[in-house]
């Protein structure tokens, strides 16, 4: 049986509309929800941001990423999308940096706070897409680790880039090694901007 010429482009021509339809509903909604979407992400980064000092009246001001600050957390598995100095009754007090590892099911976009002497403050996890009851267990901050410390206090007062380690002076939630792993890279990175700052 041959088909014919006409029915071939009867039928491509169908296609074209009906992807060029669905192209411009997704980009109505796409438009629709990026506002409130952007919002929800400020949010749980301003929440995330008082978390991870020791003074929740701590002031944020926003800085520049550099290309040397953006290679510090390159090179340790990282990726640096925000970096604020903290302030405390106007003196500074450190650094909060917004950081993205790559967890077991996508990426994990954490809040790592750290003090004068460059040393981790704390931990908040902003978003992921890890396993639920298994790699959420990583980014849920009193989740016990395997030495019972909740998971992500266990990197406070913890410095120094890249000698964090996974089973080494990290211990890893059982069955969420990968994610473990994410938060740890995470942290590096945070610390290697930080000392990028001088």
């Amino acid at each position: 049986m041959k088909i014919s010429g006409k029915f071939i482009l009867k039928v491509a021509g169908t296609l074209t509309v009906i992807s060029l339809i669905v192209a411009a509903l997704l980009g109505v909604v796409n438009e629709v929800t990026k506002g409130p979407i952007a919002a929800i992400n400020k949010a749980k980064t301003e929440a995330a941001l008082v978390k991870v000092v020791t003074d929740p009246e701590s002031e944020f001001v926003p800085q520049e990423l550099s290309d040397e600050v953006k290679a510090a957390a390159t090179a340790q598995g990282g990726t640096v999308t925000e970096l604020y100095e903290v302030k405390s009754a106007g003196e500074s007090a450190g650094y909060a940096v917004k950081v993205v590892a790559s967890g077991s099911q996508g990426s994990i976009e954490m809040i790592v706070g750290t003090d004068t002497n460059k040393a981790i403050t704390g931990i908040s996890v902003v978003k992921h897409a890890e396993t639920s009851g298994i790699g959420t267990k990583v980014c849920n901050e009193n989740a016990p680790a395997v030495n019972g410390t909740p998971v992500l206090d266990q990197f406070i007062g913890m410095s120094g880039s890249g000698s964090l380690v996974v089973k080494g002076n990290i211990s890893p939630v059982s069955g969420a090694t990968v994610s473990s792993t994410g938060v740890t890279k995470g942290a590096n990175a945070a610390l290697a901007v930080v000392e990028t700052l001088g």
